[in-house]
């Protein structure tokens, strides 16, 4: 049976039961871009974490990025640039 993770979300809504070798797979990336973008807009980070990725991800990229994003940020690894229109992303400092 596949380990599974239960993800956290910011506005204290419910979040979703998620394979643990994606959630690690998707964190991984998102960190690493934010990591060393600095910033990156919301809409270029699937982009950008596919670029990282060592192999093709198996499921829908988007859902899981946009998953796991709200995670994160829920859990203060990363966080919305305030004010900014489109949405950008950082690593909380």
């Amino acid at each position: 049976m596949e380990d599974k993770i239960r993800t956290l979300h910011p506005q204290g809504k419910q979040g979703v039961n998620i394979s643990k070798a994606k959630y690690e797979t998707i964190r991984e990336g998102i960190l690493k871009v934010t990591g060393e973008q600095g910033e990156i807009r919301f809409k270029d980070l699937p982009a950008a974490v596919e670029a990282v990725l060592a192999e093709p991800f198996d499921g829908s990229l988007s859902w899981y990025i946009t998953s796991i994003k709200l995670d994160l940020e829920a859990r203060d690894l990363i966080e919305r640039v305030p004010g900014s229109s489109p949405q950008r992303l950082r690593l909380v400092q």
